[in-house]
C-alpha cells in the first residue's frame, strides 16, 4: 500500500468517528492492509488528534481473553493508544449517542512509575515499574460495521477505543493477588457478566509485558504517569438502554458510570 492509501484508511475512520456511521472493514476496501500498515494507520490519526490539542496518556491492549477473542472471531490481541479526550470521570453520565455500537468491559488499569520499554522485558520488569492499580471500564465501540473485524481493521481502529474511565480506588501490588482477582459486571443493580484476571494470559502483569515487547517494534516504550490497560478479564456486555453500570473487582473497588439515551 502507498501512504496516500494509508491516509485515506485513517481519514475513513475518522469520519466515522465523528459522524458515527460505520464503514466497512478497511481490509475489504484496501486489501494490502496488513497489522503492520494499519499500526500506521492507528499512528496518523493519534498524530492528528495530538496536532489538535489531545494527548497520548497511556496505552491498550484488548481481546486477550479467549471470552473477548471468540466474542469478536479474533484470535490475537490487539492494541492502542490511549488520548486525553478517550476519558470520562466515574460517576458522570455518558450519552449513549457518542457511540456507533458500543460494548463495557472491566479490566484493571495500571499506572506507571518508571519506565518500560521492550523488547524482553519479564513480568518482574512491569512489578517495578508499576505504581498502583485502579478498577477501570473500557468502553470500546468499532468504526466498522457490525463489527465485522479482523485484526488489521481493529488496529487501524485504535484498538476499538471508546471511552475509559478509572476508579477512585488505587491500590499497591502487594496485596492483590492479580492472577485470581474476581470481578463482575452489574447493569441497574443486576449482575449481568463476572469474570477473573486470570484470564488475561494468566495475569495481567504479564499482558503488559506481552503489549510493552509488542509495541517496541514500533519503537515504543511507555513512561511514568503512563495508563495502561492490560485487557478485560470477562465477555464484554452490549450498552444499548439508558440506566447505571457498575463494575468492581474483589479487594480493589468499584468503578460507575450512568448511560443516558436520547
Amino acid at each position: 500500500m502507498h501512504n496516500s492509501e494509508l491516509h485515506d484508511v485513517a481519514t475513513a475512520l475518522r469520519t466515522a468517528r465523528l459522524d458515527r456511521v460505520p464503514i466497512p472493514a478497511p481490509t475489504k476496501t484496501w486489501p494490502g492492509l496488513d497489522a503492520d500498515r494499519a499500526f500506521q494507520v492507528q499512528q496518523i490519526n493519534v498524530d492528528h488528534a495530538v496536532a489538535g490539542g489531545d494527548r497520548v496518556v497511556g496505552y491498550k491492549l484488548g481481546n486477550i481473553a479467549k471470552a473477548m477473542q471468540d466474542a469478536f472471531g479474533l484470535d490475537q490481541p490487539d492494541y492502542g493508544y490511549l488520548l486525553a479526550t478517550t476519558f470520562a470521570c466515574e460517576g458522570t453520565t455518558l450519552d449513549r449517542g457518542r457511540f456507533i455500537e458500543p460494548f463495557v468491559e472491566l479490566e484493571p488499569a495500571f499506572v506507571l512509575r518508571a519506565h518500560l520499554r521492550g523488547p524482553h522485558l519479564t513480568v518482574a520488569d512491569v512489578i517495578t515499574a508499576i505504581d498502583y492499580v485502579v478498577p477501570a471500564i473500557e468502553i470500546i465501540d468499532s468504526r466498522v460495521q457490525n463489527w465485522a473485524i479482523d485484526l488489521p481493521d481493529t488496529l487501524a481502529d485504535n484498538g476499538s477505543t471508546g471511552a475509559v474511565l478509572l476508579g477512585g480506588t488505587p491500590r499497591r501490588l502487594t496485596g492483590l493477588s492479580l492472577r485470581d482477582t474476581p470481578g463482575a459486571l452489574s447493569f441497574d443493580g443486576r449482575r449481568v457478566v463476572a469474570g477473573n484476571t486470570g484470564a488475561i494470559l494468566g495475569n495481567p502483569l504479564a499482558a503488559t509485558a506481552w503489549l510493552a515487547n509488542r509495541l517496541a517494534a514500533y519503537d515504543i516504550a511507555f513512561t511514568p504517569g503512563q495508563v495502561i490497560l492490560p485487557g478485560s478479564c470477562l465477555a464484554a456486555v452490549p450498552l444499548r438502554e439508558q440506566g447505571h453500570w457498575s463494575g468492581t473487582f474483589a479487594h480493589l473497588g468499584t468503578v460507575e458510570f450512568d448511560v443516558h439515551t436520547a
